[in-house]
């Protein structure tokens, strides 16, 4: 029997074999949450409203934000150690590049978007993902008894929050889709389940000529007159309330799905198709904008956007080459496809024939 030498190092029961390397990392995804936490407190507060590149006590920011010093000290001191704050001697912090990009002001400010994720409706629904792994069915469902749709109808202040979060995030992305496309011979566009009509806005912002069609459920597009006043386009833009799953305002000659069968499985993506087809004019074009999945062992932001779409809403996000698929089972042929530049593409799709 070959016997141990005593004298020999022995490894600890927590020492990873490919090296310590793989432990930390593997510990700092599993507390990810605690970040993100961290930076929806932050966001909630607004503590960077009152930050800048010059540094300030930490006494000073909470009385601004009505939080407890030493708490909110505590708070600063871990999000600088992250780089999203820098600390400097007595207790005071400054903004990094980062930090900024909480500010309400800033040009693509992430503030909104971590008020909404961290929101205790989002996490009790993410608390259920292994509900929908070993079942199949929708997370979001099985922890509040009903859709994310119903729930922000039910309580408004939460649609608030998430019209915030998406119109924040929209801003880069539609900025990119208008440098992409060319509308120039689009004389009226229909932006289905556009929400409160950012993309809408930036497209006829750009494009003079053309009139806009604004369609979602009547409650979203409620407050979509905000978003079309400050761009200077009320005028030429029609809101319009209604169910996408049974039709679509006609009479245009281009169509926009942005971010919306992303939202639903395939069923429920064909109703939304169908509709379309149906109220398109024939030679209309329908543009659909969306993300598609990377291949294996790459693209993590697309493949946990995808587990987002099955925790929240039910639906999925999708390959190229699963999109073309969808659109074909939905009456339409994809005729080509334009990078934005961001993790967006613009499906180009017309009516299929017969």
């Amino acid at each position: 029997m070959k016997m141990s030498n005593p004298d020999a190092p022995r490894p600890d029961v927590g020492d990873d074999p490919a090296g310590p390397g793989a432990v930390a990392e593997l510990r700092r995804l599993i507390n990810g949450y605690q970040a993100s936490q961290a930076l929806h407190v932050a966001a909630v507060l607004g503590v960077a409203d009152g930050m800048s590149a010059d540094p300030r006590a930490c006494n000073e920011i909470a009385a601004e934000v009505a939080a407890d010093p030493g708490a909110l000290y505590r708070l600063l001191r871990a999000l600088a150690a992250l780089g999203v704050f820098r600390e400097h001697d007595g207790r005071c912090f400054s903004l990094t590049a980062l930090g900024a990009c909480l500010r309400s002001d800033a040009a693509q400010s992430l503030g909104p978007f971590a008020v909404f994720v961290g929101q205790q409706y989002q996490r009790r629904a993410w608390g259920q993902l292994l509900h929908a792994v070993q079942t199949g069915d929708q997370a979001f469902a099985a922890a509040h008894g009903m859709s994310t749709w119903e729930y922000r109808e039910r309580h408004p202040e939460q649609g608030a929050i998430f019209d915030a979060a998406m119109t924040a995030n929209s801003r880069r992305v539609n900025a990119a889709v208008v440098r992409a496309v060319d509308f120039s011979r689009s004389r009226r566009i229909a932006d289905i389940g556009g929400g409160q009509g950012s993309l809408l806005a930036e497209i006829l912002l750009v494009n003079a000529n053309a009139r806009g069609v604004l369609y979602d459920r009547p409650h979203v597009v409620a407050g979509a007159a905000p978003v079309l006043r400050a761009a200077g386009v009320e005028g030429r833009c029609e809101v319009v309330g209604g169910d996408m799953f049974e039709a679509v305002p006609g009479g245009c000659d281009t169509y926009i799905l942005k971010y919306v069968l992303h939202d639903w499985d395939d069923d429920a993506a064909h109703r939304i198709l169908g509709a379309c087809a149906r109220g398109m004019p024939p030679d209309a074009t329908l543009l659909v904008i969306e993300r598609f999945v990377g291949p294996p062992n790459e693209d993590a932001a697309g493949k946990l956007a995808d587990l987002g779409m099955m925790v929240g809403p039910g639906g999925r996000e999708r390959t190229r080459a699963e999109l073309v698929d969808l659109l074909r089972r939905g009456g339409f042929r994809a005729a080509d496809v334009i990078a934005t530049g961001t993790s967006l593409f613009v499906t180009v799709a017309e009516r299929s024939e017969g």
